[in-house]
């Protein structure tokens, strides 16, 4: 079993996109990304963490927004509007989920489709059903990275996705279907699904159930892509997929934590770079 190594992939990704942030700023243009948090969500925090992270060690600028979890909705409005207009802004994302007194509908409409690197706006989710994606949710289009990157050829593939998130599920087979892959879409409500997922050739799991995929959802030389990101009976991370029961029947899977994580913030900036390479070029 080969295992699709996130990290890896990655790695040799940063080497490219630092080349091109290198070439932007021969040009006088240093590629810009902002975050805006609100509230005290630890996983959030990691994450946003993890975005400045990399921002910086790509040399591109990384601006991080806070906001306390009782800030108004109107003044994380006027923030939008105010990144929206930012020249030296190329993308900026609100990280999900806010506080129940705003209106995440409201928030994710308010962000200029041109700089939506999250790609969660209508206008950006129907470019990527109609195949000329502007902007593309980072989860999905890491995954699309990553199985390019390992020389996965999806065309007429057999894929089934478990899950149907606007974040993963839906922009994955948006995606896939671009790709020419034949693409089922399973869900809490899908019957027969152990059935189901052994038809797939490509398997994609985005539930949120840690170690709920065993074997028996497997084809024999299957390609399963673990979306999950959960905790075992031991408090231990793992993924909705239980690796060890399964890795004998795939012929290629991501683990977790290290898969699709890593190609997630990937994405991201690849995203950012590619605006401010738009930008360059007027």
């Amino acid at each position: 079993m080969i295992k699709l190594d996130g990290k890896k992939v990655a790695g040799a990704l940063d080497e490219k996109m630092s080349q091109r942030v290198a070439t932007l700023e021969e040009k006088g243009i240093t590629p810009g990304i902002a975050v805006v948090l609100v509230g005290d969500n630890s996983a959030s925090a990691v994450y946003v963490r993890n975005k400045q992270r990399r921002a910086e060690k790509l040399g591109m600028r990384s601006d991080l927004i806070k906001f306390d979890a009782d800030v108004t909705e109107d003044t994380l409005l006027k923030k939008i509007e105010e990144l929206n207009n930012d020249p030296a802004i190329d993308g900026f994302l609100v990280q999900l989920p806010l506080p129940d007194h705003i209106d995440e509908d409201r928030v994710i409409n308010a962000i200029d489709p041109k700089k939506d690197v999250d790609g969660f706006a209508p206008d950006n989710v129907g470019h990527l059903w109609i195949g000329e994606p502007q902007t593309k949710p980072a989860t999905a289009a890491g995954i699309l990275m990553m199985l390019d990157f390992y020389d996965v050829d999806l065309d007429g593939k057999n894929v089934v996705i478990i899950g149907r998130s606007n974040i993963v599920g839906k922009p994955v087979a948006a995606m896939m279907l671009a790709k020419n892959a034949t693409v089922t879409v399973a869900h809490s409500h899908t019957k027969n699904l152990k059935e189901l997922a052994k038809t797939a050739d490509v398997l994609v799991v985005a539930i949120g159930r840690a170690k709920f995929v065993n074997k028996d959802y497997v084809k024999d030389g299957a390609i399963v892509v673990d979306v999950g990101m959960d905790r075992d009976e031991n408090g231990k991370l793992c993924g909705d997929v239980d690796f060890d029961d399964v890795q004998d029947t795939a012929a290629m899977m991501t683990p977790v934590p290290g898969g699709v994580g890593p190609m997630t913030i990937t994405a991201l900036m690849d995203q950012v770079i590619e605006l401010a390479e738009e930008r360059a070029n007027g």
